[in-house]
């Protein structure tokens, strides 16, 4: 996933993204705790995803507050 893609997206879409890499994170971390996690690498790629659509949703809202 890049910022293009992101900046594509809605509001309502990038929330709903969000929602689900903090599922997956929490999934991830659940599987690191029983020793069942294979690759560590998934969870920062995670991490970044995270950030970047918070980082995109924060743009939206500044441009919006800035027509506003």
């Amino acid at each position: 996933m890049n910022a293009t893609e992101l900046r594509e997206k809605t509001a309502d879409q990038l929330n709903e993204e969000l929602a689900t890499l903090k599922k997956e994170a929490f999934n991830l971390r659940f599987q690191q705790a029983t020793g069942q996690l294979e690759s560590t690498a998934r969870m920062r790629a995670v991490k970044r995803d995270t950030a970047r659509v918070k980082t995109i949703l924060n743009e939206k809202a500044a441009d919006a507050a800035k027509e506003a």
